[in-house]
């Protein structure tokens, strides 16, 4: 389980998008956390305990705000 993800980390998750890519970047955090696909640029909010779950290692750190 992987707790030590930021703002714009770009994160690769156990299951694909539906454009066939799971790459995401994350641009909200709270309770929530919002991730944008980076190869269509859709967002999805899903429960962070469900993120904890899915995410399966950050590939580039991006710069926290």
């Amino acid at each position: 389980m992987i707790k030590s993800y930021n703002l714009n980390d770009i994160v690769e998750m156990k299951k694909q998008h539906a454009c066939g890519v799971n790459r995401f970047k994350i641009i909200r955090l709270g309770a929530d956390v919002r991730i944008k696909c980076e190869a269509c640029s859709r967002s999805i909010m899903i429960p962070r305990q469900v993120f904890d779950k899915k995410i399966k290692k950050i590939i580039e750190k991006g710069q926290g705000e």
